[in-house]
C-alpha cells in the first residue's frame, strides 16, 4: 500500500493534543446553506475549467502551498460533481494519496476515487512538514483557499463536499468537522486522534470513524472519544456500540439510532492495528482488498442532492450605468427560487442573432461587465439559476452602447497567409502572419464557417499570438477560417484569406490487449495494466477491448475506460484521455478489479482489441 507514519508518531501526538487552532472560515453567509438537501451550483459552472488534474499550487496564509487535483475523464461544466478531500499521514503526501501507493489506482484517494467511477472531483493537499499542525488555524485556512478555487473553476455540488484521512490526516479531518461542519457534508476519519486542534466543535455533521482495536500509535480510546463529540452534537442515542473480539481479525460497523435526519454517526472497529486497510482474515494491509474503502463510499455515497426541477422566477429588466468604452453595471428585480434549492445567481447574456454567449456571472442582482468593445451596441437579457441548475425565462432586453475612446480609431492591417495544417477527424491548427497597428495589436478572433461554401461565419475562439488550434469538430466534414486582428480600443481589422479543411474520417487500425495481474487473492484480482498498445501503422483515435470473465467472476470495478457487461463478456472503451494513440504507440492506465468463488484461480481469457 504506502508509506505510512511510525510509532513516534505516538510521542509527536501527545505534544499535537495541546494545540488550539482556529482560522477565518468560509463567510458565515455563505456556509449556513451548504448542508441542505438541495444541489447548489457553484460559479465554474458554465465556464471554461482553467484548473487540470494533477501537481497544482496555491497562496495561502502567506506560503505556496501545494495539491494534487483530479477532475473526472468525462468532466461536464454543467453538471455539479461532489468535492472530496483525502488528507495523507504524518510523513505521506499528497502523492501517495493521489496514487494509492503500491495498491495503485485501486487505493487512489483511500479506494473512493476507483468507487466513484468519475462522479466526483478529488483533491489532496499536502501538509506543512508532511502533516497537519494546523498552527494558528493554517491549515483550516488552506482548506478554504482550496474551496475557493475550484469552486470558482470547476462545477462543483456545494451540498456534497466530504473529507478523510488517515491518523495525522484522520486529525485533520476531524479538525474540519469540528470547524466547518456547515461547509462539509460528511468526513471519514480513519485511526484518527485530536492532533490538529478542534476549533468549535459543536455542530452537528455526518461522521464515520474507523478504528483497530490493537492500534498502538493512537489508541482506540482516542478514535472513541472524536466519535463520541458527534454522537453528542447529532442528537444520537448514546450507547457502546459493539466491537470484534481480539484474534477474530474481523470488523463490526454499527450505525447509531435516534441522530438527526441527515446527520448520521458509524463506528467501524476492526480487529487490527495502525491501518486504514485491514483486510477481514487477515493482518495484511491491502489497498486493493479492504473492506474500509465501500464502508467509507457507501457512507458518503448516501447524501444525494434533490432533484428539483422548478426554475426560479424572471428577473426584472436590467438597467444599464456607469457605461464606459470597455465595461457597463447593469442591475435588475431580484428572481425568487421555486423549487426549494436556493437561489445560486444569475447568467447574463448578450443578443447576437445565433447563439447568446454568456458575458458573466452573479450571485447578486448587479454585475458590472468588463472587456467590453469601445462604440459597440449592446443587446443584453439576464437569467437566473438555482443550486440545481435550473435556468428563468429570459428577462426583458436591455440596450445600451459602449462609448468611444476618443483616440486610437485606426484598424489594423488584415492577418494574412492563414494556413491550416495537422487537420485530424477531430481537430486542424491555423496560423497566420501577424498584423500591424497604429498602436499595437491586442489579439485575434477566429472565425469558422460549415461547407465548402454558405453559411455563416462565426466567431469560435481568440488567441494573443498567430496560431490557434481548433478541436471538438467533425469527423469527414468541411469546414471554412478566417481571422481578424482587433487592437486595445476594440478597432477590428479585415478579415484575412479563407482556408478550407475537410477533417478526416475514422479509419479502422489495429491495436492490441496485454493484461498483467497486478495482485490476486482467494475471492478477487486486480488486473493493472491492461496495456493497449496500436499495432497499426496510422493514429487510432479511440480502442474498445473485449475479453471473457470465468463463470462466478463478476466486475467489480474499473478505471480509465467506459465498461460495459453482457453476461460473462466485458467491453471496455477507451475515454477521452487514452483513446488517441500513435503507431507503436501504448496506453497503461486501464485496469479493473474482479471478485470471483473462493478458491477458483481461474482469469479472464479471450482479450481482443479493435481501433477507429
Amino acid at each position: 500500500m504506502m508509506r505510512r507514519k511510525s510509532v513516534l508518531a505516538a510521542v509527536i501526538a501527545a505534544v499535537l493534543l495541546a494545540v488550539a487552532t482556529g482560522g477565518t472560515a468560509l463567510g458565515s453567509s455563505e456556509t449556513t446553506s451548504r448542508v441542505a438537501s438541495a444541489a447548489a451550483a457553484t460559479a465554474g459552472c458554465g465556464k471554461t475549467p482553467t484548473l487540470r488534474s494533477g501537481a497544482q499550487s496555491i497562496q495561502s496564509g502567506g506560503q505556496t502551498r501545494s495539491f494534487i487535483l483530479r477532475i473526472p475523464d468525462n468532466y461536464n461544466n454543467t453538471h455539479p460533481y461532489r468535492l472530496i478531500f483525502g488528507f495523507h499521514w504524518l510523513n505521506g503526501t499528497a502523492n501517495d494519496v493521489d496514487t494509492g501507493g503500491s495498491s495503485g489506482f485501486t487505493w487512489s484517494y483511500y479506494g473512493l476515487r476507483q468507487l466513484a467511477n468519475n462522479t466526483a472531483i478529488f483533491v489532496a493537499p499536502q501538509g506543512l512538514n508532511n502533516g497537519w499542525a494546523n498552527s494558528g488555524g493554517q491549515d483550516l485556512t488552506f482548506v478554504d483557499d482550496l474551496v475557493r478555487l475550484i469552486e470558482a473553476d470547476l462545477c462543483v455540488d456545494t451540498t456534497q463536499l466530504f473529507a478523510g484521512g488517515f491518523s495525522y490526516g484522520g486529525g485533520m479531518s476531524y479538525a474540519l468537522a469540528c470547524a466547518r461542519a456547515t461547509v462539509f457534508r460528511a468526513v471519514a476519519v480513519y485511526s484518527g486522534a485530536q492532533l490538529s486542534g478542534c476549533s468549535g466543535g459543536t455542530q452537528p455533521i455526518a461522521y464515520i470513524g474507523l478504528h483497530g482495536l490493537r492500534d498502538n500509535v493512537l489508541n482506540i480510546s482516542q478514535g472513541r472519544s472524536l466519535r463520541d463529540t458527534f454522537v453528542r452534537n447529532n442528537g444520537c442515542t448514546a450507547q457502546n456500540p459493539p466491537e470484534p473480539a481480539q484474534g477474530s481479525l474481523t470488523h463490526v460497523v454499527t450505525t447509531y439510532s435516534g441522530c438527526r435526519s441527515g446527520y448520521p454517526v458509524a463506528w467501524a472497529a476492526f480487529d487490527g492495528g495502525h491501518t486504514p486497510g485491514p483486510v477481514d482474515g487477515s493482518t495484511a494491509d491491502d489497498g486493493a482488498r479492504t473492506w474500509t474503502k465501500a464502508v467509507v463510499w457507501n457512507f458518503f455515497n448516501q447524501f444525494q442532492s434533490t432533484n428539483d426541477t422548478t426554475p426560479p422566477t424572471t428577473p426584472g429588466t436590467p438597467a444599464a450605468s456607469n457605461v464606459t468604452a470597455t465595461s457597463a453595471t447593469l442591475t435588475w428585480t431580484a428572481s425568487t427560487d421555486q423549487g426549494g434549492s436556493g437561489l445560486a445567481g444569475y447568467n447574463v447574456y448578450r443578443v447576437t442573432g445565433t447563439t447568446d454567449p454568456l458575458l458573466g456571472q452573479s450571485t447578486t442582482n448587479s454585475i458590472t461587465l468588463t472587456g467590453l468593445t469601445a462604440d459597440t451596441e449592446y443587446q443584453v437579457y439576464v437569467r437566473a439559476r438555482d443550486g440545481a441548475g435550473n435556468l428563468s425565462a429570459n428577462s426583458a432586453f436591455v440596450t445600451f452602447a459602449t462609448t468611444s475612446t476618443g483616440g486610437d480609431t485606426t484598424p489594423p492591417t488584415a492577418p494574412s497567409g492563414l494556413a491550416a495544417s495537422g487537420t485530424t477527424a477531430t481537430g486542424t491548427d491555423l496560423s497566420w502572419a501577424a498584423s500591424t497597428d497604429d498602436v499595437g495589436v491586442a489579439g485575434y478572433d477566429i472565425l469558422r464557417a460549415p461547407g465548402a461554401t454558405g453559411g455563416t461565419f462565426a466567431q469560435v475562439g481568440t488567441s494573443a499570438t498567430t496560431s490557434y488550434s481548433d478541436t471538438g469538430l467533425t469527423a469527414s466534414t468541411t469546414y471554412r477560417y478566417q481571422v481578424r486582428a482587433r487592437d486595445a480600443a476594440g478597432n477590428l481589422s479585415p478579415v484575412s484569406n479563407t482556408v478550407q479543411v475537410t477533417t478526416s474520417g475514422t479509419s479502422t487500425g489495429a491495436c492490441s490487449a496485454t493484461p498483467t495481474v497486478q495482485s490476486q487473492w482467494g475471492t478477487g484480482y486486480v488486473i493493472q495494466p491492461l496495456t493497449i498498445t496500436n499495432t497499426s501503422t496510422s493514429t487510432i483515435t479511440n480502442w474498445t477491448v473485449t475479453f471473457t470473465l470465468p463463470a462466478g467472476h463478476t466486475l467489480t470495478g474499473s478505471w480509465n475506460a467506459t465498461v460495459t457487461t453482457s453476461g460473462q463478456t466485458v467491453t471496455a472503451k477507451s475515454v477521452s484521455h487514452n483513446g488517441t494513440l500513435a503507431p507503436g504507440a501504448g496506453t497503461t492506465s486501464f485496469g479493473f478489479q474482479a471478485s470471483r468463488p473462493n478458491g477458483n484461480t481461474a482469469l479472464p481469457t479471450g482479450y481482443t482489441c479493435t481501433s477507429a
